[in-house]
């Protein structure tokens, strides 16, 4: 598990938003596009706060209903392999820069 992992990770996944600036209260959806041969993965949102820190938010696997965990919920269009994930209600704890990354299960 050392850093190729992480960086073959990276490479599968494009993110649509750079920086984007809301309103407490309201909601934004961010999108992601992943590359897979597998029929089964998930796909994992994460935040990077200010400090580096990343926290797991929410995860969603290919093989189940839209997720949702709290404010958090997440759009799978599987056949585009795009994920969209929607922050609901936002508030300042939020500012954060999200990341998604996409697990693929490797059935022995």
């Amino acid at each position: 598990m050392g850093p190729n992992m992480g960086s073959s990770v990276a490479q599968r996944v494009t993110q649509g938003q750079t920086a984007t600036s809301m309103q407490e209260g309201a909601s934004v959806t961010l999108d992601c596009r992943y590359e897979t041969s597998q029929s089964t993965y998930s796909i994992l949102w994460y935040k990077q706060l200010p400090n580096g820190e990343i926290v797991f938010l929410i995860r969603q696997s290919s093989s189940s209903q839209d997720a949702k965990n709290g404010r958090y919920s997440t759009n799978l269009q599987k056949a585009a392999k795009f994920i969209s994930f929607t922050i609901s209600t936002l508030q300042l704890e939020d500012s954060a820069k999200y990341l998604c990354a996409l697990q693929e299960l490797t059935v022995f």
